[in-house]
């Protein structure tokens, strides 16, 4: 019995780092941006959809940067907006979002920087650099 307790908790543990780092983004439901905003955090907005292939590149590409450079983390919270369902709220339509794969950082009452449909490496480190 002791052996399969060790086990499973040891498959428990070899899963952590997973999903404790998909556990950084906040999923959104309204209020958690301005929320955060109003208690000074930076705030960068993913704007993506479960079945978009441009959507899927930027999440490989943000978390290969956040895993590379903590200091992103420390600097910002993390939300993904979910198109399907938030395309035709608030959230996308006060900030002018053009299509699911928008990223965009914001600050206060400023949005810092925005990459439309972009998955180059270059362009979304640029803008990640913006919220630091």
């Amino acid at each position: 019995m002791k052996r399969r307790s060790f086990l499973v908790s040891l498959a428990a543990a070899s899963l952590m780092p997973i999903t404790a780092f998909a556990a950084d983004y906040v999923t959104y439901t309204p209020g958690v941006i301005d929320a955060a905003l109003d208690k000074g955090k930076t705030v960068f907005v993913d704007y993506s959809a479960t079945w978009c292939g441009t959507c899927k590149r930027q999440e490989r590409v943000i978390e290969a940067l956040r895993k590379d450079n903590p200091a992103y983390d420390a600097a910002m919270i993390f939300v993904k907006v979910d198109w399907d369902t938030y395309k035709n709220a608030d959230v996308t339509l006060f900030r002018e979002i053009p299509r699911r794969s928008t990223l965009i950082v914001l600050r206060g009452e400023d949005e810092l920087g925005r990459v439309v449909a972009g998955t180059s490496e270059a362009q979304i480190k640029a803008l990640l650099d913006t919220g630091l």
